[in-house]
Formats: structure tokens, sequence, C-alpha cells
């Protein structure tokens, strides 16, 4: 799954503010662009790709592109793999539920109660929860903050902040 990246930038942000060791980790990694790519090596990832220095809303677009990269080199290897945009999750949930459940080839009829589980934050009771990330003001999106993270966008062939991003193999209700 995968959502609009501008959100996901600021959703990352939130989160680490909520996790003593990654926000530690985003403090230091301002530093150099060394962290990042230890960060990213230890989870199996090459990490050379990603050598940024991770400041304020950089995180959220190396997470990005990560996984964007990972998915579609696996879609490019024949795996069996489609991506779902959140955004049309939210929008249509019963409609994208179906769609799921259809290419999972599993029964339709439980697109219902698919639906009734997003009324629970699936993250309640964790340090991640709505009720405590939720207090945390979004970092402003300022044209300078867009110029820089477009142009790491840019670098690492995503759909710059505010265009459109469909990615290859998306299911859709349409």
């Amino acid at each position: 799954m995968y959502r609009d990246i501008e959100k996901v930038t600021k959703s990352v942000h939130r989160s680490s503010l909520v996790c003593p060791s990654v926000h530690i980790i985003f403090k230091v990694g301002r530093l150099s662009g060394q962290v990042t790519k230890i960060m990213l090596n230890s989870m199996g990832l090459n990490g050379s790709d990603y050598c940024e220095r991770a400041y304020e809303l950089v995180p959220g677009v190396l997470l990005s592109a990560v996984t964007t990269a990972t998915y579609l080199d696996a879609l490019r290897r024949g795996i069996n793999i489609r991506a779902l945009r959140y955004e049309d999750l939210i929008a249509r949930p019963l409609n994208m539920c179906r769609v799921v459940l259809e290419f999972c080839h599993l029964p339709v009829s439980l697109a219902e109660q698919a639906v009734k589980a997003f009324e629970v934050d699936s993250q309640r009771n964790s340090i991640l929860a709505k009720s405590l990330i939720g207090h945390f003001k979004e970092p402003e999106m300022t044209p300078q903050k867009r110029a820089e993270l477009n142009e790491l966008l840019k670098k690492y062939k995503m759909p710059l902040i505010g265009e459109p991003e469909i990615i290859e193999g998306t299911l859709t209700c349409s």
C-alpha cells in the first residue's frame, strides 16, 4: 500500500516523535547520509542507493522511494504482487476491499467485514495510536522544503509532490 508522498513525509515525521530510537536515528541522520545507509543496510536493503542526510521530511521520501523501488523490482521479476493506493481505499473502502479480495482469490462476500475493520485503530494499543500521534503538529511544507524534496524525488524517479502518483500494477475499482 502506498499513499500521497506529502502525507507520507508528514506521517513518518510525526511517527518518529513517539518512537525514541527512530527519533534519534533521524536526528543523527541529519549529520551524515552514512546513518541512512547503515540503517537501510541493516534492513537488508542496499543503503548505498539512499545515502542522504535525513532532515525532517527526508525520511518519508526515502521510505517511499525504497518501498516503491522494492515493489517495482518484485513486479518486474514476475512476482504476482499489486499495489494499493491508500487514498483509493479511504475514498471507496467497500469497492477496494472487493478488488483486493478478488485479487487474493478470497470470497468477495467478506468485503463488508473488511470495511468494518477500518473503524478500529489497528495501532490503538501502541505508541503509534492515532490518539497519541494526532497531538503532534504536522511539519509545514514550505516552498523551499517542497523544492528540496522534489529534487530528491526526481533523483529516485518518483512522482513529485503534488503530482498524481499511480504506480504500475496498482489495483483499482474503476
